[in-house]
């Protein structure tokens, strides 16, 4: 029996929310906080582009420091099928030795979309990069990169990063 009163009561309170919420949300009719809400989830969403931009141009600059700075300390790295570890352990066996081998490194035609979950936004880029190197080799490559990033204290971090690449093909 206590079941039975359990189980309508609850059905009772959970039918009434939505009315309830209804009806405080009539209280409000100018719409004012959605475009507020919109607005703050849209600076959110080019916030987050703006640091996987960012780590775009700290690649062609080769700024150690910058790139740090946009990485989660427990972030993960996959790079053409290996799993790299962390952004720090990336940078220490993979890829600062690189960069101290790269004279120039640009890209050409970058894609980004970002999709946002809550407060986890999820990017996706294509793009094309030409690296030349101290010994006279140039390296061209067609690219793609996925990645996770979480708000934190305000700022954007990248947490997952999974970036592939091949040789150009006709199309």
């Amino acid at each position: 029996m206590k079941f039975e009163y359990f189980a309508a009561s609850a059905a009772a309170a959970l039918a009434a929310a939505p009315v309830a919420a209804h009806a405080q949300h009539a209280d409000h009719a100018d719409h004012s906080a959605h475009s507020t809400h919109g607005e703050a989830r849209d600076s959110l969403k080019q916030n987050a582009e703006a640091t996987l931009v960012a780590y775009r141009d700290a690649l062609v600059t080769r700024d150690e420091a910058a790139m740090r700075a946009l990485f989660a300390d427990d972030s993960m790295v996959f790079e053409n099928g290996k799993a790299e570890g962390s952004f720090a352990q990336y940078m220490e066996h993979h890829l600062g030795p690189e960069l101290g081998e790269i004279t120039e490194f640009t890209f050409t035609n970058p894609t980004l979309s970002v999709r946002m979950v809550g407060h986890v936004a999820f990017g996706h880029e294509t793009y094309r990069y030409r690296i030349a190197l101290k010994d006279g080799r140039e390296i061209e490559r067609d690219g793609v990169a996925t990645s996770v990033l979480t708000h934190e204290d305000g700022a954007w971090k990248i947490v997952q990063y999974h970036s592939s690449s091949r040789a150009p093909r006709p199309n």
